[in-house]
């Protein structure tokens, strides 16, 4: 499935502060503005401008850049043949008291800290900084794609990126496997074992207003620990899309403080265990036209639900590529309160089969209402192949119909 042209997209804006480049992206549901990596930079060169955008940017929270542009933009649920293997899962522990106490958090970061590491990238004149977390004892660690995007597969030049550990200890490390589109990669620390995964957890037990802490290197300072709630669940998010092709998800919004160098990092429950992978941030525009913006925490933080990242991951690790629901219609990017226009749809695609055809309005996808081209672009990509799923739509007559499909699978045709 892709949206129409303009349903993932905002113009590009530049900023005045000290932070890297990002991917194009977008986000609905919410103000519009754009992702960046939320990291921090060390300026060698003087930022350009451009004029105010809207009040709110959403910034991709990865890697901090020492010299960079700044663009707009916007797993363990492991196949049965897969299992969760490679994953540490998580194991019975005794649940937080209904008021949860500062001692509580303390036991949860005394926890979950070994498990989380700092990931610095060289990509020439410029030093990107993100985290991520420890999968398996082995050396295989779980982070954002944007925050190792500048490198190559396979082993790195040295001093191309290292990692370093809760404990201290320093290696370099090489790219597994990436996807872009669900923001997800692998990369391996070289020549260690005896580490300690994270334990995870799942994201679809989540509810509004539960605790929940995030974990990483915000700025580059190690083994930062943050708390908050859950704010809400299924945010849209519409990361970088290639060509005609869209991606999107829906997110974790929590206002546990998430900055620039949370990117990779983990978001985690009262046990312990993981729910999200850190991925965004947002800062407030200036209100005086100065083309700055107010960088920090604004309690607006989002994060990959760990159940769609643990799958992605998982597909990474074993076949160094990974699969996405697919639909097989073409939805419009123009706004829409009615639902996603379809303006095409592919011959043999579970839409077909469906039965939408160019100008049908789809208003619901499983439990989702779709408002936007974008909604249902994020409700597509936040299940998985082979869900049965139940689609409702309004035909080119007027009638509302409502049908079981089955969601196929992007393989091959990426």
């Amino acid at each position: 499935m892709s949206a129409g042209y303009g349903s993932c997209r905002v113009p590009a804006m530049s900023d005045t502060n000290d932070y890297g480049s990002h991917l194009a992206g977008a986000w609905a549901d919410i103000p519009p503005g754009g992702l960046h990596p939320p990291h921090r930079t060390i300026p060698r060169a003087a930022h350009r401008q451009t004029p105010p955008t809207a009040s709110f940017m959403f910034r991709y929270l990865g890697a901090a850049a020492i010299i960079a542009v700044l663009s707009v933009a916007a797993v363990l649920f492991v196949f049965p043949s897969v299992a969760r293997s490679p994953f540490a899962s998580s194991s019975t522990r005794p649940q937080p008291p209904t008021y949860v106490t500062a001692y509580w958090i303390e036991q949860v970061a005394a926890r979950v800290l070994p498990s989380v590491v700092t990931l610095q990238v060289s990509e020439g004149d410029h030093s990107l900084l993100g985290s991520g977390v420890i999968i398996t004892a082995d050396g295989l660690i779980m982070t954002n794609n944007h925050v190792v995007a500048g490198l190559a597969t396979g082993p790195q030049t040295p001093g191309g990126a290292q990692v370093t550990f809760h404990d201290g200890r320093v290696g370099a490390v090489e790219v597994v496997a990436a996807d872009p589109q669900s923001d997800i990669a692998i990369v391996r620390a070289q020549n260690f074992s005896g580490l300690t995964p994270i334990s995870m957890g799942s994201s679809a037990k989540l509810r509004v207003g539960q605790l929940v802490a995030a974990m990483g290197s915000p700025l580059g300072l190690q083994g930062t620990v943050t708390s908050g709630i859950v704010s809400a669940l299924h945010r849209l998010v519409c990361p970088a899309a290639d060509g005609d092709h869209g991606s999107g998800f829906y997110a974790i919004q929590t206002d546990a403080a998430i900055n620039p160098g949370n990117s990779g990092g983990a978001l985690v429950d009262m046990n312990g265990d993981l729910v999200g992978v850190n991925a965004a941030e947002s800062v407030v525009g200036s209100a005086d036209d100065s083309n700055s913006t107010q960088h920090g925490s604004i309690g607006l933080g989002f994060a990959i639900p760990i159940d769609h990242a643990a799958r992605i991951a998982a597909e990474l690790i074993t076949t160094g590529r990974a699969s996405h629901a697919w639909l097989g219609a073409q939805v419009s990017g123009d706004a829409d309160p009615h639902g996603a226009k379809v303006v095409r749809v592919e011959s043999g695609s579970p839409a077909a089969a469906a039965g939408l055809t160019a100008g049908a309005v789809v208003t619901k996808i499983g439990e989702q209402r779709i408002g936007s081209g974008n909604a249902m672009l994020a409700a597509v990509h936040s299940m998985e192949p082979g869900d049965l799923v139940t689609l409702v739509f309004t035909d080119g007559s007027g009638e509302t119909k409502s049908v079981q499909i089955k969601l196929g699978s992007d393989w091959g045709r990426q």
